[in-house]
């Protein structure tokens, strides 16, 4: 008999998340005007650039509160706030447009880098860690347990810098770099999709050391219980116990995964971004901050924060349709 999903709870769970989260926001984007508001950069100055080594001091004042800088924190906070809930979120002043045409333009591309790389973290390491799990302590998982230590060490933008180094520069097979080919003006699908592979090969071999360990771990003790065994003594092929029993119990734990794994890979994106010069959030969230842009800043945290919990509640309803002893309620 075929198990019936649990809709009512899982809406449920997802309504008490999202009324979670609304507090959760409202907090992180106060931190985000505190913080810049003790940041030693000047807004205005970063904003009349060369301008404003030769601006007058009542200029500079002028454009301050143009900019609405000279009003107090929480001031600042509540406006950008309340605008932001109806569907305003400001002006971003490095950028020189609105924020929601900024974010409309570049996030496509971080998705779209993030979406790719997190498929190969997970495909790899899902099928690396079945091969490791067969024969613990064999070559394979000696091999590929060594590189995958030594890759959790390495910083994302390293891969990055010796990717580019051996496939753009010595090999010269891959481009090193941005959206298309330099001397092209129009996005093609051909150009996107061999600019991506770079660095979303970088990002996706950052995060694929997690994913090999859990499934290796998960599906090595899979392969011991007695549910497996008696599979075994029924007389099932390899095949059917290793893909059929032992790899769904083994990949419960890496379930949980998915939605921890979202802040590191924000983080290395930021970083793979700035590396191969893709032109998605990175770029953005680096501007802004160096130049205490309040309303941009804001919203970015505002979506890294959301793509964190969303991912959370995705890893726990995941886990929960996976495994039915899993109370939604609960």
């Amino acid at each position: 008999m075929s198990r019936r999903l649990p809709w009512g709870p899982m809406a449920r769970m997802a309504g008490r998340r999202t009324l979670f989260a609304v507090p959760v926001l409202g907090v992180v984007t106060f931190g985000v005007f505190a913080v810049a508001a003790a940041s030693p950069f000047d807004p205005v100055k970063a904003y009349a650039g060369t301008a404003g080594l030769t601006a007058s001091q009542e200029n500079l004042d002028q454009l301050r509160a143009n900019l609405g800088v000279d009003q107090p924190l929480v001031a600042r906070w509540w406006d950008w706030l309340t605008s932001a809930l109806r569907g305003d979120l400001g002006d971003s002043s490095v950028m020189r447009q609105p924020v929601a045409d900024v974010i409309v333009e570049r996030m496509g591309w971080s998705v779209l880098l993030a979406a790719t790389a997190f498929l190969v973290a997970i495909l790899l390491g899902t099928g690396l860690g079945v091969l490791a799990a067969r024969r613990p302590g064999g070559w394979v998982d000696r091999c590929v347990s060594s590189v995958a230590y030594t890759l959790e060490a390495a910083p994302a933008f390293w891969l990055g810098l010796l990717a580019i180094w051996f496939f753009a520069l010595k090999l010269d097979i891959l481009p090193a770099g941005g959206l298309t080919d330099a001397a092209s003006d129009v996005v093609t699908f051909g150009q996107v999709a061999s600019h991506l592979v770079l660095p979303a090969a970088v990002l996706g071999i950052s995060q694929l050391p997690w994913f090999f360990l859990y499934v290796r771990q998960g599906v090595a003790d899979a392969l011991a219980e007695d549910p497996v065994r008696g599979a075994r003594a029924r007389g099932l092929s390899e095949r059917t116990v290793l893909l059929g029993h032992a790899l769904r119990s083994g990949m419960l734990p890496m379930l949980t995964l998915i939605g921890s794994r979202v802040p590191e890979l924000i983080t290395g994106a930021l970083l793979v971004e700035t590396v191969f010069s893709w032109p998605g959030i990175a770029a953005a969230t680096v501007e802004a901050a160096t130049s205490v842009d309040f309303s941009l800043l804001a919203a970015l945290t505002v979506l890294a924060t959301a793509a964190v919990l969303l991912g959370n509640l995705l890893s726990d309803l995941l886990y929960g349709l996976a495994d039915p002893r899993v109370a939604f309620d609960g």
